[in-house]
């Protein structure tokens, strides 16, 4: 038997496809793209780290659960009819 990642306390690596599948999957959110995994990772700087491999992007799953989990979502949020704090 091969061990998996939490029985030897490393990194659980996936790609932003499978982090996707998986928190949906686990119910740590309802619906999610690895479009807007890949989104997130590049606009937001609490985003966990992002590892390379190939063509891939890679996340460590334990980091990323806990982030998407905590984050305060905006759906359908029109920031573009918000007033300024200037008016």
């Amino acid at each position: 038997m091969v061990p998996m990642a939490d029985d030897e306390g490393g990194p659980d690596m996936v790609s932003f496809r499978e982090l996707a599948r998986r928190l949906v999957a686990d119910g740590v959110v309802e619906t999610i793209t690895h479009q807007r995994i890949s989104q997130l990772s590049q606009i937001d700087p609490d985003f966990p780290a992002v590892v390379p491999v190939g063509r891939s992007n890679a996340v460590d799953y334990r980091m990323a659960k806990p982030y998407f989990a905590t984050r305060k979502t905006r759906q359908g949020e029109r920031t573009d009819l918000k007033r300024s704090s200037e008016e």
